[in-house]
C-alpha cells in the first residue's frame, strides 16, 4: 500500500461534497505531502467542484434508483457492475492506506472493493438517520464518524465516533460581524433580517412559501436576503421586483457574510445546512425536503426540535405557515435567544481536523508526519 495516498468517495449534491473537501483540506494541514484521489459519480456536481477545490477526481459510471422513472432504472445493475470493476481496478492500481467515504453513488463500490482488498475504510455518516448504503457499509467499515447521537441503533457501538459534520472553516470558525455582513450586502444594519436559503439548488416550496408570503414580508419591518437557486430565480426575481426590502440572488457567495446579518434563517434540513447553522448559532426555522431517501431530513430537523434548537414546519405545511412562523419568530427576541443559545452548544466546528486525526490512526499516520 501507499503510505500516504488517500481515496475519498461520494458526492452528488454540495451536502455531500463540501464536508468531503473539508475532510481533505484538514488531511492536507496534517500531511502536506498527502496523496488525496477523490472517486465520485460521472456527471454529477462533484466532478466540477472537486477540481475547482485543487484535488483529482475519476469518475464511475454508477447511478442510483430512479424512482419516478423506472424505465432509467433498467441498466443500473450494468452501471453498478461496471463501477464495481473500475473501483477494484483504482484500489489494485493505486494501493490507497485508507478509504474515506461520505455518502453518495460513488461511496457504495470503492469502498466494497477498498474492503475486499484489505484496505481500511472509513464511513462519515451525516444525517441521525443512516441510509441503507451506509449501513451496508458499516459492517466492514473501521470507523464510523457520526454528526448525531445514539447511531448505535446502525452501526457497531465500538466503531462509532461522534465527531459532528465537516463545514468549511470560514463558516466553522465564523468572524464576520454584523455591520460587515449588512455592508456586504448592502442590507440596513438597523433592520430585522431574514435569511431565506433552499442550498446550491434551491427549494421549490421554501421559494414558492416567500412568494406567496411577500405582502405580509412587506408589511413588516423586516429585510429579505433569499437564495432561490438557479431554476428559480427569475420567477423569484420577477414576483419580488416591486419589494425594495426584499434581496433575491441565484447564489450567496459569501455565506459567512450572509450568516453574520442573519436574524431568523429557513432552510432545508440537510446534514450540511443543519452543521453550519450549529456554528453560526442563529436561530432557525428548518423545512425538511420530502424528497429523499428515508425521510431523513425530518429526522435531522426533529434531533434539533427536541432540545428547542430550532423550530421545523413539514413541507406540505409551509405555504401558509412559513412566513407568519418567520414573521412570529423575528418579533420575539426571547425564542430567538432560546434557539440561538441552544443549537449553538450543538456546534462541533472542529469536526474536519477530528475526522482527519481519526483517518490518519486508521491509516497508521498519526505519527509519522515526516
Amino acid at each position: 500500500m501507499s503510505a500516504r495516498r488517500i481515496f475519498i468517495s461520494g458526492g452528488g449534491t454540495g451536502g455531500h461534497i463540501f464536508p468531503a473537501i473539508a475532510i481533505a483540506n484538514a488531511l492536507k494541514e496534517k500531511l502536506p505531502d498527502a496523496d488525496i484521489l477523490f472517486i465520485g459519480a460521472e456527471g454529477r456536481m462533484e466532478m466540477e467542484r472537486v477540481p475547482q477545490a485543487g484535488y483529482p477526481i475519476v469518475g464511475l459510471p454508477i447511478a442510483g434508483f430512479q424512482r419516478s422513472h423506472f424505465l432509467k432504472n433498467i441498466s443500473l445493475p450494468y452501471k453498478v457492475m461496471q463501477s464495481m470493476f473500475r473501483a477494484y481496478r483504482l484500489v489494485k492500481l493505486h494501493r490507497p492506506c485508507v478509504a474515506i467515504g461520505v455518502g453518495g453513488y460513488a461511496s457504495f463500490p470503492v469502498l466494497q472493493a477498498a474492503a475486499l482488498c484489505g484496505v481500511p475504510t472509513v464511513i462519515q455518516e451525516q444525517n441521525s438517520y443512516a441510509g441503507i448504503t451506509n449501513r451496508i457499509l458499516g459492517k466492514t467499515a473501521r470507523l464510523i464518524c457520526t454528526a448525531y447521537e445514539g447511531m448505535e441503533k446502525f452501526f457497531p457501538v465500538k466503531n462509532i465516533l461522534l465527531t459532528g459534520n465537516p463545514v468549511r472553516k470560514e463558516i466553522a470558525d465564523i468572524r464576520v460581524t454584523r455591520e460587515e455582513g449588512c455592508a456586504y450586502y448592502q442590507l440596513n444594519p438597523a433592520m430585522k433580517t431574514l435569511l431565506v436559503t433552499g442550498g446550491s439548488l434551491g427549494a421549490r416550496t421554501i421559494n414558492h412559501s416567500i412568494l406567496a408570503g411577500l405582502r405580509a414580508i412587506y408589511e413588516s419591518d423586516v429585510q429579505v436576503l433569499w437564495q432561490t437557486g438557479r431554476m428559480y430565480y427569475e420567477e423569484c426575481a420577477a414576483a419580488a421586483a416591486g419589494y425594495t426590502r426584499v434581496q433575491v440572488h441565484r447564489f450567496l457567495d459569501r455565506m459567512d457574510m450572509a450568516y453574520a446579518c442573519a436574524d431568523v434563517i429557513i432552510s432545508r434540513a440537510g446534514a450540511l445546512s443543519i452543521a453550519e447553522l450549529q456554528c453560526v448559532g442563529k436561530p432557525a426555522i428548518l423545512v425538511p425536503s420530502p424528497n429523499v431517501a428515508e425521510d431523513h431530513q425530518t429526522h435531522n430537523a426533529m434531533s434539533l426540535v427536541r432540545k428547542q434548537a430550532a423550530l421545523m414546519i413539514r413541507d406540505d405545511e409551509a405555504h401558509l405557515k412559513l412566513v407568519p412562523s418567520a414573521l412570529d419568530l423575528l418579533r420575539n427576541e426571547v425564542h430567538r435567544k432560546t434557539l440561538s443559545e441552544n443549537i449553538r452548544s450543538m456546534a462541533r466546528p472542529y469536526a474536519a481536523e477530528q475526522i482527519a486525526d481519526a483517518v490518519m490512526r486508521i491509516a497508521g499516520l498519526l505519527n509519522d508526519k515526516s
